[in-house]
């Protein structure tokens, strides 16, 4: 196991008070606001805002979260900080981030500093506070962000720090992006910005997590593009609708993402080097561009399921 190991002793005593109370009961609703970080609800929720109920907002909240999910893993590998019960035993991992890797594995499960799970959320919900303008999407939103940073903690994964850094990056994101997309309405631009900004990453990150990030980036902002351009989807109103659509893009995705990756053998997908990299990329830009631009296209042909599209 490699990385390296340093915290102050309050954030190991806070995480060893968290977990005594440890229970089947607190587990689950600390593995509950933990879900509001991970990939699939992300996909979830934005997947239902860009197909369903308004694409503008989407492209709004997705191109400040691929920004969080981007500066995520390069700052990741370079602290290099291993995760809390991989240095105390005091300390357990009562929810593995990569279920199906070894705990220990520092590759699969990825580094500590910053807990991506915080930033993940502060961008997304805060971005969606600015959205909606509602007094009580400001209250979730403030909920949903201290329960998943507390989660992380509890759950053996990250330390105070790890979440107080995510929490500070989610917000410079959404301060900054924000500007930046009242000025630049081109996808394209932002596909170069983070391509560029990215590219450093191919030579010194070694998780699995920057490449995932790095393919979802490129995809879906080419995606954004394509869309624009050409494909023109509109949402809709119909509650049928918005499931089909929902249901049929998150599946999709995981269909190609999980294909593509049964074209290669276990140890050539596990493997650090240069080519587990370039396949890693290859299958999440390809599954993000096709849920993004290609996918839509065929909601022309589901207006038998409502009139409003």
């Amino acid at each position: 196991m490699e990385g390296i190991s340093f915290c102050f002793p309050w954030e190991v005593q806070l995480i060893e008070w968290l977990q005594s109370f440890a229970g089947p009961l607190v587990t689950a609703i600390a593995s509950f606001f933990t879900m509001f970080g991970e990939e699939l609800v992300l996909v979830g929720i934005l997947g239902f805002t860009y197909w369903c109920y308004d694409k503008k907002w989407a492209k709004y909240i997705g191109i400040n979260l691929l920004a969080a999910l981007l500066a995520g893993p390069l700052i990741k590998n370079i602290a290099l900080r291993r995760r809390p019960y991989m240095d105390h035993e005091g300390i357990r991992c009562l929810r593995k981030v990569n279920q199906s890797a070894d705990v220990m594995d520092i590759a699969a499960q990825g580094y500590s500093f910053p807990s991506m799970h915080s930033a993940n959320t502060m961008t997304v919900f805060q971005s969606l506070a600015r959205c909606m303008k509602k007094s009580w999407i400001g209250v979730l939103t403030a909920v949903i962000i201290l329960g998943v940073g507390i989660s992380r903690m509890y759950l053996g994964v990250h330390y105070p720090t790890d979440v107080l850094a995510g929490w500070l990056i989610g917000a410079l994101v959404v301060a900054v992006i924000s500007r930046l997309q009242a000025k630049i309405t081109n996808p394209l631009v932002f596909a170069a910005i983070y391509g560029i900004v990215g590219l450093p990453g191919w030579f010194y990150c070694t998780s699995h997590d920057f490449y995932t990030v790095y393919g979802l980036a490129i995809g879906i902002l080419l995606g954004f593009y394509v869309e624009e351009r050409w494909v023109h989807f509109e949402n809709t109103k119909s509650v049928v609708r918005s499931i089909l659509r929902l249901v049929g893009g998150v599946a999709l995705f995981l269909i190609i993402t999980t294909v593509t990756k049964m074209l290669f053998s276990k140890e050539v997908l596990e493997a650090s080097n240069f080519v587990a990299h370039v396949i890693r990329f290859a299958r999440y830009a390809i599954g993000s561009f096709v849920v993004i631009c290609i996918y839509p296209i065929l909601f022309r042909y589901t207006a038998k399921f409502g009139r409003n599209s």
